[in-house]
Order: structure tokens, then sequence, then C-alpha cells
């Protein structure tokens, strides 16, 4: 979290003297040097669109303005491909999203499958320790009736997200679940103590801004889920257009950046909409940045 610098000094008696000698002009409207970056921005892999080479996705985001790169398990190249892309761009991969984890969730009652989604998390926690990132987005599964019930999804996602915390821990990567559509945790305070009950600094909140808005305003939840927020996913949904372009919805963006600020939020966003080539990813860059105010 960035603090501002506090003067406890007044001027001296010369530097006053030659502050007075000056131009009014240049005493009232100083020169202001930009101060860090609070957010950093990115977009799905799979948004990029664009006919082209790893490297070369890459190079068209940087051009851009994003500042990095969120990548998928399992990924079509190899280790050497993305670090190199990486390298050359000065584009991290900040982090990655286990694209399987709807199909293998952690809260079926198939034990079998249980298991095999514990197997495809832990190797999207070594890719993205192999790729640079250090997160790995998960839905913990799914409401789907009696046998896969709100409690059941609690149990046993817990138990398969801890199992999996000694190589998240060893490796540096952070789990982070979202809040989907998938019938569990529709309120920030559940969400809340279930992040709470895992109690695992390896274990944070990758918060989905439009994804709430159909539950309760999303600044809300910004103040409740706190520092558990380690990232963001940026989208917007209305009542009348459902998901739609970034600042199209209902998402009360103001209101989003004051709870953020009031959290001390600082880190990534990634976008999550409908994607395309150039000129659509820039569309978005913007969009991010005036909704955000990056």
């Amino acid at each position: 979290m960035d603090f501002p610098m506090h003067r406890r000094q007044f001027l001296g008696g010369s530097l006053a003297c030659g502050l007075a000698s000056l131009p009014l002009q240049a005493i009232a409207a100083p020169k202001k040097t930009p101060g860090p970056k609070r957010i950093y921005k990115s977009v799905k892999w799979g948004m990029i669109q664009a006919q082209a080479s790893i490297a070369e996705k890459f190079q068209l985001c940087k051009e851009l303005g994003f500042d990095g790169m969120e990548l998928i398990s399992p990924f079509a190249g190899t280790v050497a491909e993305i670090r190199q892309a990486s390298q050359e761009t000065r584009m991290p991969v900040h982090g990655l999203v286990d694209m399987r984890h709807w199909q293998l969730r952690l809260s079926s009652p198939d034990k079998a499958v249980r298991e095999k989604g514990l197997q495809v998390l832990q190797q999207a926690i070594r890719d993205a320790h192999a790729f640079g990132g250090y997160s790995v987005l998960l839905v913990p599964g799914k409401v789907t009736g009696p046998d896969e019930n709100h409690d059941q999804l609690w149990q046993r996602s817990i138990a398969g997200i801890r199992q999996v915390l000694p190589l998240a821990s060893r490796l540096g990567v952070r789990v982070l679940v979202e809040n989907v559509w998938n019938g569990f945790c529709e309120t920030p305070e559940q969400f809340r103590d279930y992040i709470d009950e895992i109690d695992s600094p390896w274990v944070g909140v990758h918060f989905d801004i439009g994804n709430v808005v159909k539950f309760s305003p999303s600044e809300d939840w910004i103040r409740v889920l706190g520092r558990r927020i380690v990232k963001l996913d940026v989208k917007d949904w209305g009542v009348k257009n459902g998901f739609c372009k970034i600042g199209e919805g209902d998402v009360h963006w103001p209101e989003v950046r004051r709870a953020l600020g009031e959290i001390g939020f600082t880190g990534w966003s990634t976008a999550e909409v409908t994607g395309g080539g150039r000129d659509r990813l820039a569309e978005i860059a913007r969009r991010m940045d005036q909704a955000l105010q990056l």
C-alpha cells in the first residue's frame, strides 16, 4: 500500500524568500510528478483473438498499454516460449486460470472426480510458478442438487484446497477463489467466512466486480472482503442488458474505486469480457482506464 508523505516542518526563512521572488504562477501551479501505479491491468489470454504467436500477443498487449499477462492451465505453449516473450516485452505473467475447475470440480460427489480436480489444480500451481506467476484462479465448485449442495461444496472444496497448500507455499503461488454464478456464497459475509475458515495466507479472493451486481452492490462486497481481495476481474453487468461493455452496466464505478481505496487495494485487475483483435483490446484498455481511473 502506498502512503502519502507528510511534511512536518515549515519552510526556512531563506527558502521562503526564494519562493517569494518567483512568479505567482510558478508557485500556484507546480509541476506534479506522477506517483506509482496502484492497480495494474491485463486481459484473459483467451480474449486475445489476433492470429499471432505467443510473443506477438505479449507485444500487442504491451503496445495497447496493458501491464502484464494472465495465462491459463493447461497452456498450449512451452515454458521457454512464455519466459522469452515475458522477458523480451517486460510483461510479467502475474497468474493463470485453472481452466478445468468447472468439469473436475472439487465439490463433485464423485471422489474420483475430486481427485482429478486436485491433480489439475496442483499442475496449475506448478505452471504458474514455471511461467513466473504467483496465483491460480479457482472456482471451488458448483451447487447442482442434493448430492452437491451448498454445505457439501463448502466442506469438499475446503478439504481439497487444504491438500494443495504445502505445494502452494513451497512454490510461492496463492490459490485465489473467484466469486461466480455457481450457487455458492451469494453474500459477501458468506464468502468472507468461507475464506476465513480455510485460514491460510496462501488462499485469498480473486474478486469479480461484475459477477456480484446481481446480488448486491460490488462496493459492499469489497468493504466486507477487505484485504482478502488479492486480485480483480473487471466486467460489468446490468439488470436490463446482462453482461455488457465495461461502464455500460449497473456497476457503480466511482463507489467501487472509493471502496478499493478504503481497503488499500493495490494489485492486478484483469478484464473478463468479449475479446477480439487490436481495436477491441484497445477499447477494453480505455474502458478499464476510465472505470478504475488507471
